[in-house]
């Protein structure tokens, strides 16, 4: 898979997309990421990118026709990382992971010129709050993206298992010490059945999603006992 970055901040994308599991998936070939900077597309001497917007108001705009370019070199499918775009699910991660050749653009200042938004094939915000620019939420989605290409991460389960991936948050976890500050691991998941490991597992994954994203719970098929599950919730 390729992704392409347009931003005016390239550098900060040296430290993220050059380690963890975007430097083993880059290595292995499976992963193509290019930053590009918005500034070599500017035809004037001072590399000018923006301006001020045309009937007033504070800020600066990305100029269209230096962004135009940097979008028409890149190709693929173009997704502009910006406030106003709509909120980044999984199932919209899992969407865009089947796209051989993504662009993603980060906004910037005031945000870009409306005539630019044409080129763009859909926006995309991380949430209800503004920050300095879309190189953030950018780092965000190629590493959200990048854990759906097959063969990134090494064991297919991990991610099967991950929160949101079956529409449920994910289940506690425990590692040794079985003692820590008094606090022992429960004890189902030292008892070796396999069978009670898997059901205590959906019931707190289950319960969990009722207590901190019960929407969730709307997109998900529950089972006879899933339902029971969930009555029991409330008898806890």
């Amino acid at each position: 898979m390729r992704i392409d970055i347009l931003t005016l901040f390239p550098e900060m994308f040296q430290g993220p997309m050059s380690e963890s599991l975007l430097k083993k998936a880059q290595k292995k070939g499976l992963l193509s990421l290019k930053v590009v900077n918005i500034r070599d597309y500017a035809s004037d001497k001072h590399k000018t990118v923006d301006d001020t917007p045309y009937g007033g108001g504070p800020g600066m705009v990305m100029k269209p026709d230096v962004l135009a370019k940097a979008i028409s070199s890149a190709g693929g499918r173009v997704v502009l990382m910006c406030p106003t775009g709509r909120r980044l699910t999984h199932e919209k991660v899992e969407d865009l992971s089947g796209y051989e050749h993504l662009t993603i653009v980060c906004g910037h200042y005031e945000g870009v010129d409306e005539r630019v938004r044409k080129m763009v094939d859909e926006e995309i915000s991380v949430g209800d709050y503004v920050l300095t620019g879309g190189e953030i939420p950018a780092m965000v989605l190629v590493d959200a993206v990048a854990r759906q290409v097959p063969g990134v991460i090494k064991e297919d389960e991990s991610v099967r298992r991950d929160s949101f991936y079956n529409g449920l948050l994910d289940y506690p976890s425990y590692t040794k010490p079985d003692e820590h500050n008094g606090e022992k691991v429960p004890e189902v998941l030292l008892s070796g059945d396999h069978k009670k490991i898997s059901s205590w597992r959906r019931e707190r994954s289950l319960k969990k999603t009722l207590r901190l994203y019960p929407g969730l719970l709307a997109r998900v098929n529950l089972t006879e006992e899933d339902k029971k599950s969930l009555a029991g919730f409330f008898l806890d």
